[in-house]
Protein backbone atom coordinates (compact mmCIF):
# COMPACT_ATOMS: atom_id res chain seq x y z
CA UNK A 1 0.00 0.00 0.00
CA UNK A 2 2.78 2.35 0.87
CA UNK A 3 4.57 1.68 -2.39
CA UNK A 4 1.23 2.54 -4.35
CA UNK A 5 0.65 5.39 -2.19
CA UNK A 6 4.19 6.64 -3.38
CA UNK A 7 3.13 5.55 -6.74
CA UNK A 8 0.32 7.37 -6.90
CA UNK A 9 2.51 10.42 -5.37
CA UNK A 10 5.13 10.67 -7.53
CA UNK A 11 2.10 10.67 -10.47
CA UNK A 12 0.43 13.43 -9.55
CA UNK A 13 3.71 15.70 -9.01
CA UNK A 14 4.92 14.77 -12.32
CA UNK A 15 1.40 15.64 -13.57
CA UNK A 16 2.11 18.67 -11.77
CA UNK A 17 5.19 19.68 -13.21
CA UNK A 18 4.15 18.59 -16.69
CA UNK A 19 1.02 20.95 -16.47
CA UNK A 20 3.47 23.99 -15.08
CA UNK A 21 5.74 23.60 -18.28
CA UNK A 22 3.20 22.85 -20.44
CA UNK A 23 1.65 26.30 -19.33
CA UNK A 24 5.39 28.34 -19.49
CA UNK A 25 5.64 27.45 -22.84
CA UNK A 26 2.43 27.98 -23.80
CA UNK A 27 3.43 31.93 -22.38
CA UNK A 28 6.65 31.48 -24.33
CA UNK A 29 4.23 30.94 -27.67
CA UNK A 30 2.21 33.85 -26.70
CA UNK A 31 5.34 36.00 -26.18
CA UNK A 32 6.93 35.23 -29.09
CA UNK A 33 3.89 35.51 -31.42
CA UNK A 34 3.12 39.08 -29.98
CA UNK A 35 7.03 39.94 -30.71
CA UNK A 36 6.74 38.14 -33.94
CA UNK A 37 3.19 39.46 -35.48
CA UNK A 38 4.84 42.23 -37.25
CA UNK A 39 6.33 45.62 -36.87
CA UNK A 40 4.51 47.76 -34.02
CA UNK A 41 2.58 49.86 -36.55
CA UNK A 42 0.07 52.24 -34.76
CA UNK A 43 -3.35 53.34 -36.26
CA UNK A 44 -4.03 56.72 -37.12
CA UNK A 45 -3.24 59.72 -34.38
CA UNK A 46 -2.58 62.81 -34.25
CA UNK A 47 0.31 64.66 -34.65
CA UNK A 48 2.61 64.46 -31.63
CA UNK A 49 5.89 66.30 -29.87
CA UNK A 50 7.94 66.69 -27.18
CA UNK A 51 7.24 69.90 -25.55
CA UNK A 52 9.60 71.46 -22.29
CA UNK A 53 7.12 73.08 -19.90
CA UNK A 54 9.49 75.55 -18.01
CA UNK A 55 10.09 74.80 -14.65
CA UNK A 56 8.76 71.54 -15.24
CA UNK A 57 10.40 69.26 -17.55
CA UNK A 58 9.42 67.62 -21.01
CA UNK A 59 6.05 65.77 -21.70
CA UNK A 60 5.04 63.97 -24.75
CA UNK A 61 2.03 65.90 -26.27
CA UNK A 62 -0.13 64.71 -28.91
CA UNK A 63 -2.44 67.68 -30.77
CA UNK A 64 -4.74 67.64 -33.18
CA UNK A 65 -4.67 71.22 -34.22
CA UNK A 66 -7.17 73.47 -34.77
CA UNK A 67 -9.02 76.93 -34.79
CA UNK A 68 -9.66 78.65 -31.73
CA UNK A 69 -13.17 78.67 -32.32
CA UNK A 70 -13.00 74.88 -31.59
CA UNK A 71 -13.29 73.97 -27.95
CA UNK A 72 -10.48 72.16 -26.18
CA UNK A 73 -10.63 68.41 -24.90
CA UNK A 74 -8.09 66.92 -22.97
CA UNK A 75 -7.46 63.19 -22.37
CA UNK A 76 -6.15 62.01 -19.24
CA UNK A 77 -5.70 57.94 -19.76
CA UNK A 78 -5.66 55.82 -16.77
CA UNK A 79 -2.66 53.46 -14.72
CA UNK A 80 -0.62 51.65 -16.63
CA UNK A 81 -1.66 53.01 -19.96
CA UNK A 82 -0.58 55.93 -21.97
CA UNK A 83 -2.70 58.31 -23.98
CA UNK A 84 -2.41 56.36 -27.44
CA UNK A 85 -3.29 53.02 -25.76
CA UNK A 86 -6.44 54.37 -23.70
CA UNK A 87 -7.60 56.81 -26.26
CA UNK A 88 -6.91 55.97 -29.88
CA UNK A 89 -10.54 54.90 -30.41
CA UNK A 90 -11.43 58.03 -29.72
CA UNK A 91 -9.54 60.76 -31.22
CA UNK A 92 -10.57 60.73 -34.83
CA UNK A 93 -14.10 60.95 -33.93
CA UNK A 94 -13.93 63.56 -30.91
CA UNK A 95 -11.38 65.56 -33.59
CA UNK A 96 -14.34 65.83 -35.95
CA UNK A 97 -15.19 69.18 -34.11
CA UNK A 98 -12.91 69.94 -31.04
CA UNK A 99 -9.25 70.79 -30.39
CA UNK A 100 -7.98 67.10 -29.02
CA UNK A 101 -5.15 67.22 -26.85
CA UNK A 102 -3.71 64.11 -24.79
CA UNK A 103 -0.64 63.93 -22.95
CA UNK A 104 1.29 60.65 -21.42
CA UNK A 105 0.82 61.63 -17.47
CA UNK A 106 4.52 61.16 -15.84
CA UNK A 107 5.92 57.86 -15.61
CA UNK A 108 3.42 56.76 -18.55
CA UNK A 109 4.22 55.58 -21.87
CA UNK A 110 6.70 58.43 -23.34
CA UNK A 111 5.56 60.86 -20.33
CA UNK A 112 8.30 62.94 -18.50
CA UNK A 113 10.67 60.99 -15.70
CA UNK A 114 11.25 62.99 -12.69
CA UNK A 115 13.58 62.54 -10.12
CA UNK A 116 10.60 63.82 -7.84
CA UNK A 117 8.22 61.45 -6.11
CA UNK A 118 5.18 60.42 -8.21
CA UNK A 119 2.13 63.03 -7.20
CA UNK A 120 -0.96 63.30 -8.99
CA UNK A 121 -1.19 66.64 -8.40
CA UNK A 122 2.04 67.47 -10.03
CA UNK A 123 0.37 65.62 -12.98
CA UNK A 124 -2.45 67.74 -12.82
CA UNK A 125 -0.29 71.20 -12.85
CA UNK A 126 1.52 69.20 -15.78
CA UNK A 127 -2.11 69.85 -17.80
CA UNK A 128 -2.49 72.46 -16.72
CA UNK A 129 0.94 73.72 -17.86
CA UNK A 130 0.35 71.86 -21.41
CA UNK A 131 -3.24 73.63 -21.75
CA UNK A 132 -1.18 77.31 -21.40
CA UNK A 133 1.76 76.54 -23.43
CA UNK A 134 -0.89 75.51 -26.30
CA UNK A 135 -3.20 78.65 -25.64
CA UNK A 136 -6.24 76.24 -25.76
CA UNK A 137 -8.21 77.78 -23.19
CA UNK A 138 -10.94 76.15 -21.05
CA UNK A 139 -10.99 72.37 -21.82
CA UNK A 140 -12.85 69.69 -21.77
CA UNK A 141 -11.25 67.56 -18.90
CA UNK A 142 -11.68 63.63 -19.90
CA UNK A 143 -10.46 61.42 -17.41
CA UNK A 144 -10.48 57.42 -17.40
CA UNK A 145 -9.66 55.48 -14.50
CA UNK A 146 -6.21 57.39 -12.90
CA UNK A 147 -7.21 59.98 -15.26
CA UNK A 148 -10.00 60.67 -13.65
CA UNK A 149 -8.50 62.30 -10.19
CA UNK A 150 -6.19 63.72 -12.40
CA UNK A 151 -8.82 65.90 -14.06
CA UNK A 152 -10.54 66.43 -10.80
CA UNK A 153 -7.12 68.01 -9.22
CA UNK A 154 -6.75 70.00 -12.32
CA UNK A 155 -10.65 71.22 -12.11
CA UNK A 156 -9.70 72.17 -7.85
CA UNK A 157 -6.24 73.86 -9.04
CA UNK A 158 -6.69 75.33 -11.81
CA UNK A 159 -10.50 76.18 -12.23
CA UNK A 160 -9.81 78.37 -14.56
CA UNK A 161 -8.94 75.69 -16.81
CA UNK A 162 -11.92 73.87 -16.75
CA UNK A 163 -14.99 74.14 -18.72
CA UNK A 164 -16.53 70.86 -18.24
CA UNK A 165 -15.38 66.97 -17.08
CA UNK A 166 -16.00 63.63 -18.63
CA UNK A 167 -15.52 60.82 -15.71
CA UNK A 168 -14.94 57.31 -17.09
CA UNK A 169 -14.36 54.06 -14.79
CA UNK A 170 -13.26 56.07 -11.78
CA UNK A 171 -13.86 56.88 -8.37
CA UNK A 172 -13.42 59.48 -5.50
CA UNK A 173 -11.25 57.52 -3.48
CA UNK A 174 -9.63 54.34 -3.49
CA UNK A 175 -8.79 53.68 0.55
CA UNK A 176 -12.08 53.38 1.83
CA UNK A 177 -12.53 49.12 1.82
CA UNK A 178 -10.31 47.12 3.40
CA UNK A 179 -9.68 44.95 0.10
CA UNK A 180 -8.66 47.76 -1.55
CA UNK A 181 -6.08 49.12 0.98
CA UNK A 182 -4.92 45.26 0.80
CA UNK A 183 -4.17 45.67 -2.54
CA UNK A 184 -2.17 49.20 -2.44
CA UNK A 185 -0.04 47.33 0.19
CA UNK A 186 1.10 44.64 -2.36
CA UNK A 187 2.49 47.05 -4.85
CA UNK A 188 5.63 46.13 -3.58
CA UNK A 189 5.32 42.79 -4.73
CA UNK A 190 4.38 44.06 -8.10
CA UNK A 191 7.49 46.23 -8.16
CA UNK A 192 9.08 42.60 -7.56
CA UNK A 193 7.20 40.95 -9.83
CA UNK A 194 7.63 43.14 -13.11
CA UNK A 195 11.08 43.02 -12.56
CA UNK A 196 11.82 40.18 -12.69
CA UNK A 197 9.75 39.79 -15.95
CA UNK A 198 6.27 38.21 -15.49
CA UNK A 199 5.41 41.58 -16.70
CA UNK A 200 5.78 40.60 -20.25
CA UNK A 201 3.17 37.27 -19.36
CA UNK A 202 0.79 39.68 -17.96
CA UNK A 203 0.71 42.06 -20.96
CA UNK A 204 0.13 39.31 -23.44
CA UNK A 205 -2.55 38.20 -21.25
CA UNK A 206 -3.93 41.48 -21.50
CA UNK A 207 -3.65 41.61 -25.09
CA UNK A 208 -4.80 38.17 -25.88
CA UNK A 209 -7.93 39.02 -24.12
CA UNK A 210 -8.89 42.33 -26.00
CA UNK A 211 -8.21 40.49 -29.26
CA UNK A 212 -10.63 37.99 -28.19
CA UNK A 213 -13.35 40.39 -27.53
CA UNK A 214 -12.33 42.67 -30.28
CA UNK A 215 -10.25 40.85 -33.63
CA UNK A 216 -10.43 43.95 -35.22
CA UNK A 217 -7.29 44.90 -33.11
CA UNK A 218 -5.01 41.68 -34.37
CA UNK A 219 -3.22 44.45 -36.80
CA UNK A 220 -2.27 46.35 -33.68
CA UNK A 221 -1.44 44.37 -31.27
CA UNK A 222 2.27 44.45 -31.38
CA UNK A 223 1.98 48.00 -31.40
CA UNK A 224 0.02 48.20 -28.05
CA UNK A 225 2.17 45.40 -26.10
CA UNK A 226 5.18 48.12 -27.43
CA UNK A 227 3.57 51.16 -25.99
CA UNK A 228 2.82 49.40 -23.02
CA UNK A 229 6.06 48.17 -21.98
CA UNK A 230 7.51 52.34 -22.27
CA UNK A 231 6.76 52.63 -18.60
CA UNK A 232 8.76 51.30 -16.04
CA UNK A 233 7.92 49.07 -12.79
CA UNK A 234 8.95 51.71 -10.49
CA UNK A 235 6.77 54.49 -12.14
CA UNK A 236 3.46 52.42 -12.09
CA UNK A 237 3.97 51.43 -8.61
CA UNK A 238 4.68 55.14 -7.54
CA UNK A 239 1.52 56.28 -9.28
CA UNK A 240 -0.27 53.07 -7.59
CA UNK A 241 0.70 54.41 -3.97
CA UNK A 242 -0.47 57.93 -5.21
CA UNK A 243 -3.50 56.66 -6.34
CA UNK A 244 -3.79 54.33 -2.90
CA UNK A 245 -3.50 58.04 -0.99
CA UNK A 246 -6.31 59.58 -2.70
CA UNK A 247 -9.69 60.56 -1.58
CA UNK A 248 -11.98 63.66 -3.33
CA UNK A 249 -14.62 63.22 -1.11
CA UNK A 250 -13.74 65.81 0.94
CA UNK A 251 -13.98 68.48 -1.93
CA UNK A 252 -15.25 67.25 -5.16
CA UNK A 253 -18.96 68.46 -4.45
CA UNK A 254 -17.29 71.46 -4.43
CA UNK A 255 -16.50 71.80 -8.15
CA UNK A 256 -18.84 73.93 -9.79
CA UNK A 257 -18.87 72.65 -13.38
CA UNK A 258 -21.21 70.29 -16.23
CA UNK A 259 -19.91 67.07 -15.50
CA UNK A 260 -20.58 63.45 -17.45
CA UNK A 261 -19.72 59.60 -15.88
CA UNK A 262 -19.66 56.56 -18.07
CA UNK A 263 -20.02 53.77 -15.86
CA UNK A 264 -18.05 50.27 -17.18
CA UNK A 265 -21.02 48.04 -15.32
CA UNK A 266 -18.63 45.07 -15.78
CA UNK A 267 -15.43 46.61 -13.99
CA UNK A 268 -13.75 44.62 -11.85
CA UNK A 269 -10.75 47.29 -10.88
CA UNK A 270 -13.16 50.13 -10.14
CA UNK A 271 -16.68 48.83 -8.54
CA UNK A 272 -19.09 50.47 -10.36
CA UNK A 273 -21.18 51.01 -7.34
CA UNK A 274 -17.93 53.58 -6.49
CA UNK A 275 -18.31 55.31 -9.73
CA UNK A 276 -22.03 55.70 -9.65
CA UNK A 277 -20.96 57.74 -5.99
CA UNK A 278 -18.66 59.85 -7.47
CA UNK A 279 -21.54 60.49 -10.47
CA UNK A 280 -23.06 61.36 -7.80
CA UNK A 281 -21.20 63.66 -5.76
CA UNK A 282 -20.39 65.62 -9.03
CA UNK A 283 -24.55 65.67 -10.04
CA UNK A 284 -23.13 64.18 -13.64
CA UNK A 285 -25.54 62.54 -15.91
CA UNK A 286 -24.47 59.14 -16.34
CA UNK A 287 -23.90 56.83 -19.63
CA UNK A 288 -23.05 52.77 -19.26
CA UNK A 289 -21.12 50.78 -21.14
CA UNK A 290 -21.54 47.14 -20.51
CA UNK A 291 -17.71 46.11 -20.04
CA UNK A 292 -15.29 45.39 -18.04
CA UNK A 293 -12.07 48.05 -17.28
CA UNK A 294 -10.32 47.48 -20.39
CA UNK A 295 -13.24 49.13 -22.50
CA UNK A 296 -10.99 51.01 -24.64
CA UNK A 297 -9.46 48.21 -25.84
CA UNK A 298 -12.26 45.39 -25.90
CA UNK A 299 -15.08 47.83 -26.60
CA UNK A 300 -13.68 51.03 -28.57
CA UNK A 301 -16.22 51.46 -31.11
CA UNK A 302 -18.97 51.86 -28.40
CA UNK A 303 -16.74 53.57 -26.09
CA UNK A 304 -15.90 55.96 -28.78
CA UNK A 305 -19.24 56.38 -29.72
CA UNK A 306 -20.10 57.15 -25.75
CA UNK A 307 -17.13 59.16 -25.26
CA UNK A 308 -18.28 61.91 -28.15
CA UNK A 309 -21.66 61.87 -26.68
CA UNK A 310 -20.53 62.52 -23.25
CA UNK A 311 -18.34 65.42 -24.76
CA UNK A 312 -21.52 66.88 -26.20
CA UNK A 313 -23.40 66.83 -23.56
CA UNK A 314 -21.00 68.72 -21.26
CA UNK A 315 -20.20 71.32 -24.33
CA UNK A 316 -23.49 72.05 -24.39
CA UNK A 317 -23.93 72.37 -20.55
CA UNK A 318 -20.84 75.02 -20.44
CA UNK A 319 -22.18 77.17 -23.42
CA UNK A 320 -19.30 75.58 -25.69
CA UNK A 321 -19.97 75.34 -29.44
CA UNK A 322 -18.29 72.12 -31.16
CA UNK A 323 -16.40 73.54 -34.58
CA UNK A 324 -17.28 71.81 -37.57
Amino acid sequence: MAATARTITAAVAASAVAVVAAKAMARRRVRQTVLSAGAPLPPALPPGRVMNLPGRGEVFVRDSGGTSARPAVLLLHGWTASADINFFPVYAGVAESYRVIALDLRGHGRGMRSVEPFSLEDCADDAAAVLDQLGAGRAIVVGYSMGGPVGLLLARRHPDRVAALVMQATALEWQRAARERAVWRLLPVMDLVLRFGAGGVFVDRVFRRAVEEAPELAGYRPWLAAEFRRATARDLVAAGRALGRYDASPWARQLNVPAAMLVTTRDRLVRPAKQRELAQMLRASVSEIDADHDAPLAKGGEYATLTRLAVDKVAAAAGLTPGR
